[in-house]
């Protein structure tokens, strides 16, 4: 359970060290944007995820189990922030994460790192998916400039409330939403090690600006981000509301859970390492304990920056804990210029960030498994996108464990409880 720092830092050198620093500012430029369109998509306001990706992320590589791994908050997170939100107010929300971070820390102490791998890998696909297909539908309003007073959380409310507002269409937010997606693309094919995100959306969103474009920005929507970190503190915390949040702890849990280490195993082949997977979930427990106290979302291993932070050069946890100080600075001496970013060219990053989640190149392979195991990923997709994730990763798990002992044929008498 030693984080992976205390085994790297004693061979540490100069190389490592420019190697990470020049990583670390990298991917913060790609998580920059991200954790703020991230935030808004949650129903949270913008400065909410640039504090997860500080809090979090620093606590993350300080105390993880990866050497690369890099943390905050991640898409996969928005359908269940945004629903303890609208249930349960923002306040719901941190003591959910804190509750969470608890959890992880207790899992991480009895070791049950190791037991992600028992979760079917059809379930983890098909929410995946699934939740994919939410946050591509929920930045609609955005990327067409729809005025939607309020946008359901239900799949088919959301979907009707855009359809009633198609009449308020408007072409410029269209046009600033797909030249983002466009450059993202264009610059990540022919510069991949390049932070294009930061750069097609701060292009875009300046094109709003000097243009004065009717598109709405960042601070035309929430005013101006703050420029420092909020002091620590505890949210309210009563029985009653423990036992009311104790589903949404659980799932937050189990979601950092599984994409952390998803997330670590493959930066271990990308570098040919070895993640400790206790310690990681140790470290997600921490990270959500500090994020929660700061007011921020829930944090975790991100796969897409973890994979920057590789093919920028990072080597050892520094590059992580750069990251998180990065965006700190970023905070304190330049958040009037975020507050300029386009919605609808926020709305464009995360649209493509949905198409990655659900992993395209992945589709053909699926529909050569097994029956069975196709119908598991289309039933926990289903769920997950006309139900509740929490209904979906419990109904999937069940059912992939099922069938996981059918396939073994395990006679009765070698797994019941005896009589007596």
């Amino acid at each position: 359970m030693k984080p992976k720092i205390l085994t790297t830092l004693p061979l540490y050198d100069r190389h490592q060290l420019v190697s990470d620093l020049l990583a670390g500012v990298t991917v913060a430029m790609v998580a920059l944007p991200l954790s703020i369109a991230i935030a808004v998509a949650s129903g949270a306001t913008p400065e909410k995820g640039l504090i997860t990706a500080i809090v979090g992320g620093f606590l993350i590589s300080l105390l993880g189990g990866s050497r690369v791994q890099i943390g905050g908050p991640t898409g996969a997170f928005i359908v269940v922030v945004f629903g303890v939100i609208v249930q349960h107010g923002y306040d719901g929300l941190v003591l959910a994460t804190l509750m969470a971070g608890i959890i992880m820390l207790i899992a991480g102490f009895l070791r049950a790192g190791s037991l992600v791998a028992y979760v079917p890998e059809p379930v983890i696909n098909g929410f995946t998916v699934g939740i994919a297909i939410i946050i591509a539908t929920s930045q609609i309003k955005d990327l067409f400039g729809l005025s939607v007073a309020e946008l359901p959380a239900e799949f088919v409310g959301k979907i009707t409330a855009l359809w009633s507002a198609r009449d308020t269409f408007s072409p410029p937010a269209l046009l600033i939403g797909l030249a983002t997606m466009v450059l993202i693309v264009v610059l990540r094919r022919l510069a991949p090690k390049f932070p294009g995100l930061i750069v097609a959306v701060g292009l875009t969103s300046a094109c709003v600006a000097l243009a004065i474009l009717p598109v709405d920005t960042i601070f035309s929507r929430f005013g101006a981000l703050p420029n420092t970190l909020p002091l620590p503190g505890f949210p309210e915390i009563t029985f009653a509301r423990v036992i009311e949040l104790l589903p949404s702890a659980f799932v937050i849990a189990f979601l950092a859970g599984v994409e952390s280490l998803l997330s670590a195993a493959v930066a271990d082949r990308m570098i040919g390492g070895h993640y400790r997977p206790n310690a990681e979930v140790l470290a997600q427990g921490c990270a959500n304990i500090g994020s929660a106290l700061f007011g921020g979302l829930p944090a975790t291993g991100a796969i897409a920056r973890t994979a920057t932070n590789v093919r920028a050069g990072g080597k050892t946890p520094v590059a992580g804990m750069v990251h998180a100080l990065t965006i700190l600075l970023v905070m304190l001496v330049a958040a009037p210029l975020a507050g300029y970013m386009a919605m609808p060219a926020l709305a464009g990053l995360l649209i493509l960030t949905a198409w990655n989640m659900s992993e395209p190149h992945k589709w053909r392979g699926y529909m050569r498994e097994r029956m069975s195991d196709r119908i598991l990923l289309l039933l926990t997709m289903v769920l997950t996108v006309f139900a509740d994730l929490t209904v979906a990763i419990g109904v999937g798990v069940a059912i992939g464990l099922a069938l996981r002992l059918r396939r073994q044929k395990v006679p009765p008498k070698e797994w019941s409880t005896p009589d007596h």
